[in-house]
């Protein structure tokens, strides 16, 4: 195995600034990673994001790691690039993908991390949900929602995330949730809540009515919520006669006393019915309509960690989507290109 030894980085790569000194970053030349890749064979390739190919791979003996390729045809790029290394490497914690390092050499531009052997939560819970118990996925709930409020309010950069999704959860293997993809990830301070930009980015199912604030996140990880418990994507659920999205169909179905309902069929009838009941409300909490409703994620992670702490009820949230003789319609549009605000809208979706 062969490093080159670090690469600096100046705060002032990272997009809309920081303040700080430089950061040292372990470098890899691109002989090491080609060997560990075995020269980016197609059998070790793990999946594709917007940033470009992850692919699974061994350094010396031992140590499995996952690498993530810039493709030259990338919707992100070279800013992208360097905002994920200079971020992900100064946040430590638990539920956070570690980085190894990178590799920068002539056109290339790769990100070293270590490798999660049960990949991606969208690979589980699409595919494989009945792996899935209700402990296990509360687990992961607990670990992502922990996760989020270090980026929030613990870590001392204090950062959105902006993609939060269910292909950015990577699962080591005891199925310990850990987020990843810190490409269009932010820094805010101070006493903000939000962060001046005139880029949207993000994927359009796990996006709020507005952007860029902390509770823009809080809004993803409720869909996540959702999503963990129904084994369903937030879009395309079709249920008697209405046609809405999942968090439509989570809310009505709540209204009406019937939340039970929205859980994944695979997990069976062993779980604690009041248990999901509450993180049901939890999740709708998280996507109601207007941020100022939402919880924070300091309140999130005790709402899920008490059982006595009382919860308000929820709101719409926002993105309900019907069709039928009395349609509504809050969501700003089906396409992956939209305009919110008058900015221009860039969705990625991910593998």
């Amino acid at each position: 195995m062969s490093m080159l030894g670090t690469i600096s980085f100046a705060n002032n790569y990272i997009n809309e600034g920081t303040e700080g000194n430089e950061l040292d970053v372990p470098s890899y030349d691109l002989g090491t990673i080609v060997a560990a890749t075995d020269n980016f064979s197609i059998t070790n390739k793990l999946g594709e994001g917007g940033f470009g190919p992850v692919y699974k791979g061994k350094l010396g003996e031992e140590q499995e790691i996952a690498v993530k390729r810039l493709a030259k045809t990338s919707v992100q790029g070279i800013d992208e690039f360097k905002n994920e290394v200079m971020l992900i490497a100064r946040l430590q914690h638990r539920n956070l993908v570690k980085l190894l390092g990178c590799c920068i050499q002539g056109e290339e531009r790769m990100l070293i991390y270590e490798y999660m052997p049960n990949k991606s939560l969208d690979a589980f819970l699409f595919a494989k949900a009945a792996l899935l118990d209700w402990q296990t996925r509360y687990n992961i709930i607990v670990g992502v929602a922990r996760g989020i409020l270090y980026l929030h309010q613990d870590s001392r950069l204090r950062i959105i995330h902006r993609d939060l999704k269910d292909s950015n959860i990577l699962l080591d293997k005891e199925m310990n949730p850990k987020i990843s993809d810190f490409g269009m990830a932010r820094i805010f301070g101070g006493d903000e809540a939000e962060v001046n930009t005139h880029r949207v980015v993000g994927t359009y199912r796990y996006m709020s009515p507005e952007y860029a604030t902390v509770k823009s996140d809080v809004f993803s990880f409720g869909v996540l919520v959702l999503e963990i418990i129904s084994g369903k994507k937030n879009r395309g659920v079709h249920l008697s006669n209405r046609h809405t999205n999942l968090l439509g169909h989570a809310w009505y179905s709540w209204k009406e006393g019937n939340g039970l309902e929205l859980v994944d069929e695979s997990i069976g009838y062993s779980f604690p019915m009041a248990e999901v009941l509450r993180r049901i409300k939890v999740g709708l909490l998280c996507v109601q309509e207007h941020p100022e409703d939402r919880p924070t994620m300091s309140s999130v992670v005790l709402m899920l960690g008490s059982e006595s702490t009382c919860l308000p009820y929820p709101k719409q949230p926002g993105f309900v989507v019907m069709k039928g003789p009395h349609e509504i319609d809050s969501s700003s549009g089906k396409q992956d290109s939209l305009t919110v605000n008058d900015l221009s809208v860039t969705v990625f979706e991910g593998r």
